[in-house]
């Protein structure tokens, strides 16, 4: 419901644009009085909730409907009335942004000439076979290939995504899956943008399509040894994952096993299979707690039998390796995670014994097996680690790397008997990079950089990390990038990034699309604030639950750093976020209104208390252990006291643009359209709000390549009219 979308920065001529001040440039700003432009305005029908003796009127609730009506082929009176609100807002966006039209066609046109339209992913090996991901210039989307045995084999067309897509105006592809055998691929499609996906099968020697279809899934299926079984995850109404099936090829859907059901209506279950390919695993995840079953792939009808079950707070992850599980866990308080192991016949915790101990100032983030390696992701001090660990016991070591803030992370490693590890590298200045390091020599082997067609050159910017004091004394890492020409005095705009939720961490990372910013004489920031897990475990827990406003004052505190030590313009200073981030531009606007010159707040959560209260919206059970649950009356006013929508006040708010789509199922359409409600009700400033409701998608906008960047092309044109920039060329 608000995990994380990355926005859509990490794409792509380069600009040589000389650095001009503020006071040299025309103003263009969007403002209603001189755009003579009437805001939409919203019914007000009061409706009262009523728990813990406190009572909330929201005026707007009205606004929500349910799937059935957004799906019904003739809209009901109350969907057309929500229908012909969004439309206004959509026409006010338009309108009041319509002398920017030039400048979003341009900045389109500019980022899309960044991207090598013709390019083809590293291809990895698996059973016999080379894939790869492959783009045709001017296509939207791509098409999966194989290659048998060599790369100088004839290519083989899995799936042509272009054709596939041609009569839909969303459509992607998950969760593609070749049998053992290597003759059948199954794969998921989503044409709605709610991520419900229906599993198609191909046989991809003879092209032909088989009859078995199977709805409402998550979209991927584990392949059993026999070539003819796959196990699936099916969704309730509420869209959370819930039962895991067994599926005979050649059988209707309806006839399907039900082989596991989650019950618990905070977890959410998975179904995968082990890299051995020896072992089908059923797992089941809360935010504190999991759980797996398992059975041997040979034998798809067998029983799954209980690894170790559930406990409170008890985390873990497993493995396969010749005769032993090991196990990713934060048992007996570790809580930057440890490893360790236990007999194939013993899988009970009270047979798991240390394999590498816990360790205070490294979080242990995963781990990757293969015949002769162990490798070791690991985290310490906001910078992400790679270490192999050979199983003959001869000396570890890591990948080193010289940049200051940069990210590293492995990449697809399917094969088990192998030497050489796939790895990603990227930064702020390096574009995504893609390595084989061969373990056993030590050595590096450049297989692919992202080509940023046109002029760009890393040595023209310049990126750093600082660590920026917070109120209560925490110390804060902010990465920050820049062209080498930025003054530091107090004259530029800067662009701050934050999320800060479910521990995920923003690493420092490159993006094409950004330059249209930097070289119009921006600075952009990402704030690794409280609620991610960039400095350890501890990081996310002191930025949930009764600790959710340290990540709030984290984001502040930074872009008050950026304005003292002037990086940033004291009117110049902006700030974005998506989805739990969109819940982060909430609350920073009304804790510190007047320190952003304009806001970006994409599929933001903001309407947290309505939300966490209604169990039948898709994914709340399972937030309870982010957020807490407001049916606590300790949870229930701690939340009311940040809620964005809650604690909308007549008073200044900065220029605010809101994104959203009308399917989205991670966070409701309905939070952003009441919350630029009550700011227009309630605000005193005349600083236009704007909202973009995209009537075809959902939490992750457009599916297409290129049409994604007509979104980010709004934005920018946005922030550079705010910034006095829009005329920059």
């Amino acid at each position: 419901m608000k995990k994380l979308t990355i926005p859509v920065f990490l794409l792509f001529p380069f600009l040589l644009v000389a650095q001009i001040s503020n006071d040299m440039m025309p103003m263009l700003n969007i403002h209603k009085q001189s755009i003579g432009l009437e805001e939409p305005v919203a019914e007000k029908v009061p409706y009262e909730m009523e728990i813990h003796g406190d009572t909330r009127v929201d005026d707007y609730y009205w606004m929500r409907l349910s799937d059935e009506q957004k799906n019904a082929s003739t809209p009901d009176e109350a969907t057309q009335k929500v229908l012909d609100y969004i439309g206004k807002e959509n026409q006010y966006t338009s309108e009041a942004m319509s002398h920017l039209d030039p400048l979003k066609e341009s900045l389109f046109e500019e980022i899309k000439a960044r991207i090598k339209q013709t390019d083809l992913s590293v291809p990895y090996k698996y059973h016999g076979y080379y894939y790869i991901t492959r783009y045709n210039e001017g296509q939207e989307y791509p098409l999966y290939t194989r290659k048998r045995g060599s790369l100088t084999s004839d290519e083989e067309i899995m799936l042509d995504v272009n054709e596939l897509a041609k009569d839909y105006d969303f459509y992607t592809v998950g969760g593609r899956n070749v049998s053992p055998n290597n003759t059948l691929l199954a794969y998921g499609e989503d044409t709605l943008s709610r991520r419900i996906y229906t599993i198609r099968f191909k046989n991809i020697r003879t092209g032909e399509m088989l009859e078995d279809r199977i709805e409402n899934t998550t979209g991927s299926v584990v392949w059993a040894n026999d070539n003819k079984t796959v196990f699936y995850t099916r969704k309730d109404e509420a869209l959370r994952a819930y039962k895991i099936f067994k599926h005979k090829l050649g059988t209707d859907a309806s006839e399907d096993v039900e082989v596991y059901h989650e019950a618990d209506e905070t977890f959410r279950t998975f179904v995968y299979k082990t890299k051995s390919d020896k072992y089908i695993v059923i797992g089941s995840g809360a935010t504190l707690s999991n759980e797996y079953r398992i059975i041997n792939a040979d034998t798809p009808d067998a029983e799954f039998t209980l690894f170790h079950p559930r406990e409170r707070k008890l985390e873990y992850g497993i493995k396969h390796y010749g005769d032993q599980w090991y196990i990713l866990t934060n048992k007996d308080g570790a809580t930057n995670f440890k490893l360790m192991k236990t007999p194939e016949s013993a899988t009970d915790a009270a047979n798991w014994v240390d394999v590498i101990p816990h360790r205070e100032e490294v979080l242990l983030e995963g781990i990757d097996i293969f015949k002769d390696y162990m490798v070791l992701s690991e985290r310490e001090n906001a910078t992400t680690y790679i270490q192999i660990r050979p199983w003959d016991g001869s000396e570890p070591h890591h990948i080193a790397f010289t940049e200051t803030a940069y990210s590293v992370y492995t990449s697809v490693n399917p094969e088990f008997d192998t030497d050489e590890l796939r790895i990603a590298y990227t930064s702020l200045t390096t574009p995504n990079t893609t390595y084989d390091y061969n373990m056993q020599s030590r050595t590096l082997d450049l297989k692919k950089q992202q080509e940023v067609i046109g002029d760009f050159k890393p040595e023209n910017y310049h990126s750093e990390r600082v660590m920026v004091k917070a109120r209560d004394g925490v110390m804060v890492p902010m990465s920050i990038v820049y062209r080498k020409d930025f003054r530091k005095n107090g004259t530029q705009p800067v662009l701050l990034y934050g999320y800060g939720s479910y521990g995920y961490s923003i690493d420092p990372y490159f993006s094409s699309v950004r330059l249209s910013l930097l070289d119009r004489g921006f600075a952009f920031a990402i704030a690794h604030i409280r609620g991610g897990q960039e400095m350890g475990r501890q990081w996310y827990e002191d930025g949930k639950y009764l600790k959710k406003k340290n990540t709030f004052t984290d984001f502040i505190d930074c872009g008050k750093y950026l304005v003292e030590n002037e990086y940033a313009d004291t009117g110049h200073l902006y700030a974005m976020g998506g989805s739990a981030g969109g819940l982060l531009m909430g609350a920073v606007m009304n804790m510190a209104p007047d320190m952003w010159n304009g806001v970006i707040a994409a599929v933001p959560f903001v309407d947290v208390v309505t939300t966490m209260l209604d169990e039948s919206i898709p994914l709340t059970t399972g937030e309870f252990d982010e957020w807490g649950n407001p049916k606590d009356e300790t949870y229930y006013h701690y939340m009311k006291s940040y809620s964005p929508y809650d604690n909308v006040e007549a008073k200044d708010y900065p220029s605010t643009l809101i994104t959203t789509g009308y399917f989205d199922s991670q966070v409701q359409y309905w939070e952003p359209l009441k919350w630029i409600a009550r700011l227009r009700e309630l605000k005193t400033d005349d600083n236009p709000l704007l909202l973009h409701c995209q009537m075809g998608t959902g939490h992750s906008g457009s599916s297409g390549r290129f049409e994604r960047l007509k979104e980010t092309a709004l934005e920018y044109a946005y922030l550079l009219d705010r910034a006095g920039r829009a005329s920059m060329e």
